[in-house]
Order: structure tokens, then C-alpha cells, then sequence
């Protein structure tokens, strides 16, 4: 498996499989359009059958991230593709010198594993919520919030 930023050619495939989250209320809805416009915050995880998985990094501010629309095929779920993707994206957020990264998600656990701490919503910054005035589930949010502090890179000489 390979696990590379996302190309033009694999908006469809993030699509696809973050409509199928979407459809059973596991995640937002993100339109076509809005994953061509987001393309660049996108990885993905790519086997030979395809793109098997997706990941978004949103910078929310200087010391803040958020990991979003992560989304492994059916078929994949628990071999390590979700695992590998958010390793990614956290190495990612080091590289640009954030110190911080969150994400919000019905599956605290698999989070918990990889070193993120739950913490209240409400200590986030308001900036963080800018999605949830499109969200259908506003009023009774039911994702959990989860923080990683994130060590900086240690420049070579």
C-alpha cells in the first residue's frame, strides 16, 4: 500500500468512499466540488486496486490542525489503512511546524491508540466549528473531540 497526497485523478474515489460514510451519517457530506476544491489538503492510500482510503489535513490556525474526512473502503477496515494515513498526516502537520492537531470522531478509540487525548469540545477555539453550522446533527452533536501534541521536527544540520 501506498499512502501519497491526492492527485486530481482520485477526487472521485475520495468522493465515493466519504459518501459512504456520509450515507450512514458516520461523517459530513462533502460535495465533489468541494473535495476539487480541498484536493491539496487530501492523502490518500492507494493499493493496486485502487484508492482504498482518504485523509484531510485543515490548518484551523498557527498551532492547529484538524484531521478530516477519514475514510477507509469496507473492505479494508482494521488492516492498518486508517493507521498509516493519520501517522501521515500527523508527519505532515510536524513538517509545517504545527504543534497541535485535533480531530472530531465517532470512533475515540482508534484515536486514542495513535496517541490523541479526548478533551471537551468546548475547549477548542471557535474557529474549529465553522462545519457544524452544515452539519444536520448541530443541535445533538455525538462526535468526540480528541487533541495529539506534536513534538517539532528536528532540523538537520
Amino acid at each position: 500500500m501506498n499512502v501519497r497526497n491526492a492527485q486530481i485523478t482520485d477526487a472521485k474515489a475520495i468522493y465515493s468512499l466519504i459518501s459512504c460514510y456520509a450515507e450512514r451519517d458516520k461523517m459530513l457530506f462533502r460535495s465533489l466540488a468541494n473535495i476539487y476544491e480541498d484536493l491539496q489538503t487530501f492523502t490518500v492510500a492507494e493499493t493496486s486496486g485502487g484508492i482504498v482510503g482518504c485523509c484531510a489535513l485543515q490548518i484551523i490556525w498557527s498551532d492547529l490542525a484538524e484531521i478530516k474526512s477519514l475514510a477507509v473502503d469496507k473492505d479494508r477496515v482494521g488492516r492498518g489503512v486508517g493507521k498509516k494515513l493519520v501517522r501521515n498526516v500527523i508527519k505532515r502537520a510536524r513538517e509545517l511546524g504545527l504543534s497541535r492537531i485535533f480531530a472530531l470522531t465517532l470512533t475515540p478509540d482508534f484515536f486514542q491508540k495513535l496517541g490523541f487525548k479526548k478533551v471537551e469540545k468546548n475547549t477548542l477555539p471557535m474557529k474549529v466549528w465553522r462545519d457544524c453550522a452544515k452539519c444536520p446533527k448541530q443541535q445533538n452533536c455525538d462526535e468526540i473531540a480528541v487533541i495529539k501534541r506534536l513534538r517539532p521536527l528536528r532540523k538537520k544540520s
